[in-house]
Formats: C-alpha cells, sequence, structure tokens
C-alpha cells in the first residue's frame, strides 16, 4: 500500500528517483516493470505493471463508437507508458507528460494506495489549499465515513 507524500526533483533529463522505500514493492511480480499514465485532474499515475494490467483491460472494453468512453481511453490508455527503472532506481518521464502534467523541477510523489500520483508542486498547492477555505462537505458514500 502507498501512502504518503514526497517532494522529489527531476534531474534535468526528466527522469524521477523512486524513493528506496518503495521501489521493491512498487516492482513486485515484474521486475521493474511500470506503467505512467495521465489523470484528467492533470497529474500523472504511477502502477506497477501488475496492478495497471487489470486497469487497462477495464478500458479496452470501453466502445470506441461512445465518445465520452473514447476520450477516456485516449487519455489512460493513450498517454500510457511502458517504464523501467534505472540501475539508480530513476525513471524518465516523457516530455509530453511532463508537459500535460506541467511538470517542472519538483514533482510531488503522492500514495493513493494502489498506485502513486505525480503533481507538479503548484498543482499539488492547489489541490491542497481547497482545504483552507474552511470545511469541505464530503462527497456522496462518505455520510459515515469517521476518522
Amino acid at each position: 500500500m502507498f501512502q504518503g507524500v514526497v517532494g522529489i526533483n527531476l534531474d534535468v533529463k526528466g527522469r524521477l528517483a523512486i524513493p528506496t522505500k518503495y521501489r521493491d514493492q512498487l516492482t513486485s511480480g515484474q521486475k521493474d516493470k511500470l506503467v505512467l499514465t495521465s489523470h484528467p485532474h492533470r497529474c500523472l499515475l504511477l502502477y506497477s505493471a501488475e496492478a495497471w494490467n487489470p486497469i487497462r483491460a477495464q478500458i479496452m472494453t470501453f466502445s470506441s463508437f461512445d465518445p465520452k468512453l473514447s476520450l477516456w481511453k485516449r487519455l489512460l490508455v493513450g498517454f500510457a507508458e511502458d517504464m523501467e527503472l534505472d540501475n539508480a532506481g530513476r525513471v524518465l518521464i516523457s516530455s509530453s507528460q511532463r508537459q500535460f502534467a506541467g511538470l517542472e523541477k519538483r514533482v510531488m510523489l503522492v500514495g493513493q494506495g494502489s498506485h502513486f500520483e505525480l503533481w507538479s508542486e503548484s498543482s499539488w498547492e492547489k489541490q491542497i489549499s481547497q482545504f483552507d477555505d474552511g470545511p469541505i462537505n464530503p462527497p456522496p458514500g462518505m455520510e459515515n465515513f469517521a476518522l
């Protein structure tokens, strides 16, 4: 399970060093195989290949004749890239993915249980600042949720 927020600097080539404490768990099952794709909130999603494969299979069942489903397929599968960790535990984020998510030097790696989200530092701050204006009513389905 991936949790926590870590700020990481991309190197000049656009490589992201995966923190050591997450590497083994992220690559378990298929040695060093990862998938990076886009999310409509303008962040990137980093999955182990093992966790991504059933998601991709489900997406591929979407009808290509439905414009909304096709849009989701283009976003999630079209931007998906197979990746491998290099010997230093880094992944190269393509320029198209960096541009889509607005990633520059500082990237926030945010655990989401089965995967990570990658946010530009400024976009992450905007996400978190939504809580600054006071309580946010929880969405439907969270009525009985308690901490």
